[in-house]
């Protein structure tokens, strides 16, 4: 049985996750670089700063601050060995027919549509930029889910910027138009819900 006495506002599940990205090491900033290179070529004058906000967006979503939380518990637990075996082995080696951490993280995606979706696929066959250093992370960090989660964030974030594109280009606008905190679809068009 649900207890509404025991909602976590939406503000603290967002500061957690945050805090959870940067304590593995991944920054806001190292996620929009992957963002800016799937999405720069498409949209004129498109920045970082556009790129960070549309990660905020995707940041605010309840559906990816719950993989990301669940996702990065799972490697710190197995870090600290404490996982039932033989999960603890499993999520260790990152074996390769494990697919639950493609599973959480696309669960995800399907929040921002098929361009999300295509673009996950994307990036978790070729692994670029900070993805690419935590899945082959040496030593004892653990990112079986974090990789997948980071790009996860990154097709959610790069998907929020091609619908982004559509509604400016009804507007007759591009990026170059708007400063990144116009970013958001309810600054500039009603109805958006992206």
């Amino acid at each position: 049985m649900h207890d509404d006495t025991k909602v976590i506002p939406s503000q603290v599940v967002t500061e957690a996750t945050k805090a959870a990205l940067l304590r593995r090491g991944v920054t806001l900033e190292a996620i929009a670089e992957i963002v800016y290179e799937m999405q720069s070529p498409y949209n004129k004058g498109l920045t970082l700063e556009h790129c960070i906000e549309s990660i905020e967006g995707v940041l605010r979503k309840r559906e990816l601050q719950h993989a990301i939380l669940v996702g990065i518990e799972l490697d710190e637990l197995a870090e600290q060995g404490k996982l039932s075996t033989p999960l603890q082995e499993i999520v260790e080696s990152d074996e390769g027919l494990f697919g639950v951490d493609e599973t959480i993280a696309l669960g995800a995606v399907f929040t921002y549509g098929s361009i999300a979706v295509t673009t996950f696929g994307h990036l978790d066959k070729n692994k670029t930029g900070i993805i690419k250093e935590l899945d082959t992370v040496k030593g004892k960090a653990i990112h079986t889910f974090l990789d997948d989660l980071v790009a996860s964030i990154a097709a959610c974030a790069s998907s929020r910027i091609a619908h982004r594109t559509r509604d400016l280009q009804e507007m007759g606008e591009t990026f170059e138009d708007i400063t990144p905190d116009e970013t958001m679809p309810e600054t500039k068009v009603k109805g958006a819900k992206i």
